[in-house]
């Protein structure tokens, strides 16, 4: 059964979506974030960020494993003339904890953010383009994608993968 699914130029609600729906936005978005960007990803524990990550990550080509970043903190992977990077905040306990991590170092040329648990260093990471907020829905999730920026908002544009 599929539930009310609520579409603006700058949010897109997708409820009681499963994990392949959930792959499905991601390969939806990834051609659309060639260019850099920086993505959000805020939820729970087992909300599906790193499903979400991995997904938009193997669209995009990258051809190595994809590990979870939750214990290395961050992973890079090269794709064409763009650096993705994946980064798990979730064992920060403060902004001034990802100063290590290096990433003004990493900032030249064209980057891609994925961001799991931003909220736990909003001040010291590169300000969200788009949030992709996951929550658990019985044996379902749901999914809600903000747009921060015009890109953003053009990059929500079409995205027509709906729950069956």
């Amino acid at each position: 059964m599929r539930g009310v699914v609520t579409i603006s130029p700058r949010v897109i609600h997708l409820p009681g979506i499963d994990e392949a729906a959930l792959a499905g936005v991601a390969r939806a978005l990834a051609p659309r974030v060639r260019d850099g960007a920086v993505i959000h990803l805020a939820g729970p524990l087992g909300a599906g960020k790193t499903t979400f990550a991995r997904a938009l990550l193997r669209e995009l080509g990258v051809g190595a494993r994809i590990k979870s970043p939750t214990y290395t903190l961050i992973e890079s992977y090269p794709v064409g003339d763009l650096t993705a990077h994946h980064l798990d905040l979730y064992r920060i306990a403060a902004a001034d904890e990802v100063e290590w991590l290096g990433l003004r170092d990493l900032a030249a040329g064209k980057q891609l953010w994925l961001i799991e648990w931003p909220e736990r260093a909003l001040a010291a990471i590169p300000s969200a383009d788009l949030i992709v907020e996951l929550a658990h829905a019985a044996t379902t999730r749901n999914l809600k994608l903000t747009a921060l920026t015009p890109a953003a908002s053009k990059w929500l544009d079409g995205i027509d993968v709906l729950p069956e």
